[in-house]
């Protein structure tokens, strides 16, 4: 007889888009490999759902909120059927800062679920977020916001100060 399923448990109490869902597994371990992935998931529209350990946990949620925007709504359950099963929502900026907060959810097994862009203007403006956090590294934020819009699209106002 087949188990719980952690993807179909987490999707099922998430409260995001279950009409389409791409499934990832677990991302790459490596830094590079793994931001290379999520920029490619920037624009997808579906809910993103991967598996995370415990040890990567907040790198993956740093990296998330870096290639899709730190306000793109996601949902980070933790532990499912077991007994410190949590299911946590918001955005990954937020997820983040719960995560680093409290060391008991950076322990167990983790099913992550991000929210899909809506649509080309989203895709946009997670583009845009990317190059700014790449750039503001080099040049001051309002530099880095400008030249970001430029080349991805987006509005100004919506990289300035997005973390």
């Amino acid at each position: 007889m087949p188990g719980a399923s952690a993807l179909i448990a987490a999707l099922s109490v998430a409260g995001l888009p279950s009409d389409r869902f791409a499934f990832e597994g677990f991302l790459p371990a490596k830094a590079a490999a793994r931001r290379e992935r999520l920029q490619a998931l920037a624009g997808e529209t579906r809910t993103l759902i991967f598996y995370e350990s415990a040890h990567r946990i907040g790198e993956a949620l740093a990296d998330m909120a870096t290639a899709f925007g730190g306000a793109r709504p996601a949902v980070l359950a933790r532990e499912l059927t077991k007994l410190f099963e949590t299911v946590r929502d918001g955005s990954l900026s937020g997820l983040l800062a719960q995560v680093e907060a409290d060391p008991d959810q950076r322990r167990g097994e983790f099913v992550l679920l991000v929210q899909g862009a809506a649509g080309d203007g989203d895709a946009k403006v997670a583009e845009g977020r990317r190059l700014y956090a790449r750039l503001k590294e080099h040049l001051p934020p309002s530099t880095a916001a400008k030249l970001a819009a430029e080349l991805s699209g987006a509005p100004r106002k919506a990289l300035y100060g997005a973390e």
